[in-house]
């Protein structure tokens, strides 16, 4: 079966949220006593993602 890939496309304040949230969300789950595995899975990826600056068209 072949992988789907994903791209999101952030801004700078968006991807400050996203870090932040997952950072909050992994924090309540270690008070709670669960893993955390694939929160720090997908912040991994999402850090060592490669950033694109690209320019939007809007049409008029």
């Amino acid at each position: 079966m072949k992988k789907l890939n994903y791209h999101l496309y952030l801004t700078d304040d968006e991807y400050s949220q996203v870090i932040h949230s997952l950072i909050e969300l992994k924090n309540n789950l270690i008070q709670a006593g669960k893993y955390t595995d694939v929160i720090d899975d997908l912040l991994v990826r999402l850090i060592s993602a490669k950033k694109k600056n690209i320019k939007i068209r809007i049409k008029k």
